[in-house]
């Protein structure tokens, strides 16, 4: 989650699904489009996003979260969320760095007719059944969040399969399958997920390059800035 002002990131795109909100009288252009309400957007859609200020919350798909919000897009591109009013900016002031800011999000999943208990309900990645030895990698992968269990180099193709008791291309076939995504760049995608939790707990970018196993910082800030469309510097102060 990000919120922040002065959002403006260059064409890209990424397996995510992505929710945009912006605050009142902030203008949203997606594809070279003015839209002036919250909408979702599908995942692997090349996009340019310029916001003065608000929210842009990426969602895995295969998370109980991205089932929900796939099914709202119904097979298009992306999807105003009409029911939804501006975010009123005034209510992010007094949120301390240690509160989950999910609590704020509580219209917006309103709207999208999302109905939740616990904020770990949103984030599970239960969302779809997926085999069991590929779930057993996902969560596997979950327990790297807020440690640094991300780094040791027994993520190659070769290795994983042997832990699962198949061949490399019976997995690598079989997570494409399941995730909708190649091994390789799914890997990439969490290690800069675990690299920007290590930056949120206080380390720089060099170290968490190095936790999260990149070669250096300046790998981790151009894997960053391809995959969102901005630099490292400009998203920092904004992550959630």
């Amino acid at each position: 989650m990000l919120y922040g002002a002065s959002v403006e990131a260059k064409p890209h795109k990424h397996n995510a699904i992505q929710i945009v909100w912006p605050s009142a009288n902030s203008n949203v252009t997606l594809l070279e489009t003015q839209i002036t309400k919250p909408l979702v957007l599908a995942s692997d859609i090349e996009h340019r996003l310029v916001m003065q200020e608000g929210w842009v919350i990426l969602v895995e798909p295969q998370s109980w979260l991205g089932v929900l919000l796939s099914e709202y897009l119904q097979g298009a591109r992306f999807r105003k969320i009409t029911d939804l009013a501006y975010f009123s900016s005034a209510k992010i002031q007094p949120m301390a760095d240690s509160t989950t800011p999910i609590a704020l999000l509580t219209p917006l999943l309103l709207a999208l007719n999302i109905n939740w208990q616990k904020t770990a309900e949103l984030l599970n990645i239960d969302g779809q059944q997926l085999d069991h030895r590929i779930k057993q990698l996902v969560n596997k992968l979950n327990d790297c969040f807020g440690s640094e269990c991300l780094k040791p180099s027994r993520w190659r193709a070769h290795e994983v399969a042997s832990e699962l008791a198949i061949s490399e291309s019976r997995f690598l076939h079989l997570f494409r399958q399941e995730m909708g995504i190649a091994w390789r760049p799914y890997l990439l995608w969490r290690r800069l997920l675990c690299a920007v939790e290590a930056i949120k707990h206080g380390n720089n970018a060099t170290e968490a390059a190095y936790l999260a196993g990149f070669s250096d910082s300046a790998h981790l800030s151009r894997t960053f800035h391809n995959i969102f469309g901005m630099t490292l510097r400009d998203a920092k102060s904004s992550l959630l």
